[in-house]
């Protein structure tokens, strides 16, 4: 079961904090940092962007994987060693056919499939071959999909720009009139504001995070492949429980 990411939830919460509290230490108060032409600009064009960056299948994926920042996918190595284990034992004691009943109660989809491989009779390299072209895969997608993020990351911090210039024109434009310069040139940083701090506060943070979760999902999955190719191959559960606590540190 997955849980909520008590510390990136805080981690969101304290950059919110610190660019409000900034402001007004500052002196430029919150209602500054608050511009619908800077939010054009920055959020609207950096999903443009990113939809002309990223192909279809990519993009869906990656928004798919927002839910993973704030609640990652349960990844409880030591119950996966228990697991395997225990089907060791079974699978010793009743043969691999023993372990058909735990293929529809197994809710890992990658698990299951290795499971199922075992119980077809499958020879334990072929076993480890199709589970490793099955692990690669999955982690190309998830990395296709976290670098949807990174890319955001990039493209903001330019378009904030881009609407400091746009927001300078328009100053450049009220010459005569000398009292709105000052808060014409404040508006126009603002879209400079938007961009590097969701680059640095939100995008970027995101995209490290999935890739590090990404990473910790392939680990644990190639800890399940030597498993799996272990049972398969008539494996003592002692040597197979020395084998898999290794992966976890």
């Amino acid at each position: 079961m997955r849980t909520m990411d008590l510390l990136t939830i805080l981690g969101f919460l304290f950059a919110i904090i610190a660019i409000a509290v900034g402001s007004v230490l500052k002196g430029v108060g919150l209602q500054a940092l608050v511009s619908g032409a800077a939010f054009m600009i920055v959020v609207v064009g950096t999903l443009a962007a990113i939809m002309v960056h990223t192909p279809l299948a990519a993009f869906r994926h990656a928004m798919g994987m927002i839910k993973w920042i704030v609640r990652p996918p349960a990844m409880d190595g030591g119950q996966v060693v228990v697991k395997m284990l225990s089907w060791s034992s079974t699978a010793r004691k009743q043969g691999l056919l023993g372990l058909e009943g735990a293929i529809d109660s197994e809710s890992d989809g990658f698990l299951r499939s290795g499971l199922q491989l075992v119980v077809d009779g499958t020879e334990p390299e072929l076993i480890r071959a199709i589970l490793e072209i099955d692990l690669s895969a999955r982690e190309r997608t998830d990395y296709a999909g976290a670098k949807v993020f990174e890319s955001m990351g990039v493209y903001a911090p330019t378009l904030g720009i881009i609407g400091a210039v746009l927001g300078l024109m328009a100053v450049m434009q009220n010459l005569a009139e000398p009292a709105k310069l000052g808060s014409g040139i404040a508006a126009a940083f603002t879209a400079t504001v938007y961009g590097i701090g969701l680059a640095n506060l939100l995008f970027l943070p995101c995209a490290a995070k999935l890739k590090s979760l990404v990473a910790n999902q392939s680990h644990l999955r190639e800890m399940m492949i030597d498993g799996l190719v272990a049972i398969a191959q008539g494996d003592n559960p002692r040597s197979i429980d020395a084998r898999l606590r290794g992966y976890l540190g």
